[in-house]
Order: C-alpha cells, then sequence, then structure tokens
C-alpha cells in the first residue's frame, strides 16, 4: 500500500523483530527488511527466508565482535549505533584558549 503513495524512485524499508514480521515484510512487497535485535541464528534464518525478495539490513546488537560473522550472511547494510551511544567521551576544555597572533 506505502508504494501505491511513494514515488518510483523511493523504497520501502521495514523494520522486523521476528520471522512472522519478516514473513509479512516479505508477502507485503517491502523493498528493504531491516532485521532489528535478532539473534545470529535468526538473522540467519531470515536471510535463507528473504531469498532476495529484499534488500536486507542488520541493526542491533553489531559489534567488532560479531561483525564478520553477519557479514558471512550476505547482507546488503549494516547499521549499528554503537559507533556514537558507545564512544568514548573526549574531555574539551576552553579555558586555555589563547588569541593567536
Amino acid at each position: 500500500m506505502a508504494k501505491e503513495y511513494a514515488p518510483f524512485v523511493r523504497k520501502i524499508e521495514v523494520e522486523a523483530e521476528n520471522m512472522d514480521m519478516v514473513k509479512e515484510a516479505v508477502e507485503a512487497g517491502a523493498d528493504i527488511i531491516m532485521l532489528d535485535n535478532m539473534t545470529p541464528e535468526v538473522m540467519e534464518e531470515a536471510v535463507a527466508w528473504i531469498d532476495h525478495r529484499a534488500e536486507i539490513e542488520i541493526s542491533g546488537n553489531i559489534t567488532k565482535e560479531n561483525i564478520e560473522k553477519i557479514k558471512e550472511l550476505g547482507v546488503d547494510y549494516v547499521s549499528s549505533g554503537a559507533l556514537t551511544h558507545s564512544a568514548p567521551i573526549l574531555d574539551i576544555s576552553l579555558k586555555n584558549l589563547h588569541p593567536v597572533s
């Protein structure tokens, strides 16, 4: 239904958190399906079930420790909030700034 109102150059992305949602997204004709916060086992099952009928984005629980395994699944996109919400704090102070002559 969303495709009827979107310009032809737009893609419809659906977020799925379990296999029922994945199946519903595929049946609805989603262009991109985001597999969010799934276990590696469920991700693998979802990728196999989607079977190239939509592009696949993986999100949630992405770490430097598991990124290689996720890459092997053959997904199209990986998004990770850890790049920002888990970054170390950088202490910046303006107290000791002096004019440049």
